[in-house]
């Protein structure tokens, strides 16, 4: 048994019915290149059934203290059932792009069940009319909760169930998996006590090591030496209250393009590319609908901390920084570098504050008033009525680079889905695989009712940025 940390639990304190906080990828697979040229249900199933090992996620599920006094625990599930988590659906005919993320929308927009291991995969036949993709394909809708992983973590577990040679051996279990009976409510209680007789010293050295640095970064704001994060968002149709309906959709991007796109701008990275790409696309979106503010959006982007020893650790390490995505700039070369010197500028600054350390303080966040005020925002619509902190979330996880294969079939194509909240209804998971950079989105339907004329702004923007850097 473990606990959970604090940020890995302030997700489920901020879940809602209208807001489930799981995380997803969609991998299509090309079933031709599978033994037999074919690749049954019951297969995927022992292909999965296989790789258990492999990743504490499939197995743990989470055991909440009474009355939210403590984190949660995980703890190995004695009732493991693998074909709960596995489910069966189909396309009807013809089985197109726009049927799959439809499809996919509805299956993402669902909760995971919280008294279970914390994931689902959904097996989605009949993809026979997808450009792109040999016909007879089907996918693989992967949710996790973001208690459990974050993006490399979840980049982790997709490696798990998959191989990177066609005719790969099955992995080797080694049989140290063990069951655990779930604990007893009072020992919970206990362990609480404990924690929060202990929490205020806790509290104290977190104080002792953030404090000094905290007052280094003030010395340099003062000096004009640091530019904070910009304290006036500007309010979009998208940072209100959002409903339990969801949109996707995704454009497969040339890698290649992209790494010759941010060396037109000297120290602009792929993620800048990808940001500035994002900007431009929410320029065209909000200028056809006569909505765009005069500043520009803003984009939270979330950076990995883990160090080399944690890369195949669960969980999520992350910390985060806030980044101006240029939309107030018509020119795509011009929004690039506005949007590189933004990145640059907050990297500075989330160093500067020590924002690795920051994070430990949700250590401290208590979950049952946690989630009783998420309740609450959530029920007075305060989304409505507050300034936004931010307008988007742009996440960028790299793939592998190299084919993968499941069973003996062949990835062809990923993409990523992630949740969105009240005051942030669209996000835009980032992956890349095999010389494809993925920027899909995840939207409230009611506030994007019109995916696919977003999905073709993020690749006019693309193409812009393409034609003016070249």
């Amino acid at each position: 048994m473990q606990q959970m940390t604090g940020l890995d639990a302030s997700f489920v304190y901020f879940e809602a019915p209208n807001a489930p906080m799981h995380v997803a990828s969609l991998s299509i697979y090309d079933p031709s290149t599978a033994p037999g040229g074919a690749v049954t249900f019951k297969g995927i199933l022992d292909n999965i059934d296989r790789r258990l090992h492999l990743s504490r996620v499939f197995r743990q599920k989470m055991v909440q203290v009474p009355m939210g006094l403590d984190h949660p625990y995980w703890v190995e599930d004695s009732g493991f059932d693998l074909e709960f988590h596995v489910r069966h659906v189909a396309l009807p005919k013809p089985g197109d792009w726009r049927q799959l993320c439809i499809q996919v929308a509805r299956l993402h927009a669902r909760a995971v069940d919280l008294n279970r291991p914390l994931w689902e995969v959904y097996v989605i036949e009949g993809l026979d009319n997808v450009d792109g993709v040999p016909p007879g394909s089907y996918a693989l809708l992967q949710k996790t909760h973001h208690a459990a992983v974050d993006g490399v973590s979840g980049m982790e577990i997709m490696s798990a169930l998959n191989d990177l040679e066609l005719d790969a051996p099955p992995p080797v279990d080694d049989g140290t998996w063990r069951p655990e009976p779930d604990p007893d409510p009072w020992s919970l209680l206990a362990r609480a006590g404990m924690n929060n007789l202990r929490r205020p010293v806790h509290f104290a050295r977190v104080l002792g090591r953030t404090v000094p640095t905290l007052g280094r970064a003030q010395q340099r704001l003062r000096r004009n030496e640091l530019k904070p994060p910009p304290l006036g968002v500007p309010r979009t149709r998208f940072n209100g209250n959002i409903s339990a309906h969801r949109v996707v959709d995704a454009c497969f991007l040339p890698l290649a393009e992209m790494r010759a796109i941010k060396s037109a701008v000297p120290g602009a990275t792929i993620n800048d590319a990808v940001l500035a790409v994002v900007g431009g696309a929410l320029r065209r979106y909000l200028m056809a609908k006569g909505e765009l503010p005069d500043a520009p959006l803003v984009s939270m982007a979330p950076i990995s901390v883990r160090s080399e020893g944690q890369m195949k650790a669960a969980g999520n390490q992350v910390t985060a920084m806030i980044v101006l995505l240029g939309t107030d700039i018509a020119d795509p070369l011009e929004r690039l570098a506005a949007v590189r010197q933004s990145t640059h500028e907050q990297k500075e600054f989330s160093s500067a504050i020590g924002a690795a350390a920051l994070a430990e303080y949700s250590e401290f966040l208590p979950g049952g008033l946690a989630a009783l005020a998420a309740r609450t925002a959530g029920r007075f619509e305060m989304a409505n009525r507050t300034i936004p902190m931010m307008n988007t979330v742009v996440t960028n996880i790299p793939g592998p680079q190299v084919p993968l294969y499941s069973g003996g079939a062949h990835l062809v194509r990923i993409m990523g889905l992630g949740p969105i909240t009240d005051g942030m209804g669209i996000i835009h998971p980032i992956v890349s695989y095999c010389g494809q950079l993925v920027i899909s989105f995840t939207a409230c339907r009611e506030m994007m009712p019109d995916p696919a004329f977003y999905a073709s702004c993020i690749q006019e923007s693309f193409d812009e940025l393409a034609l003016a850097t070249r």
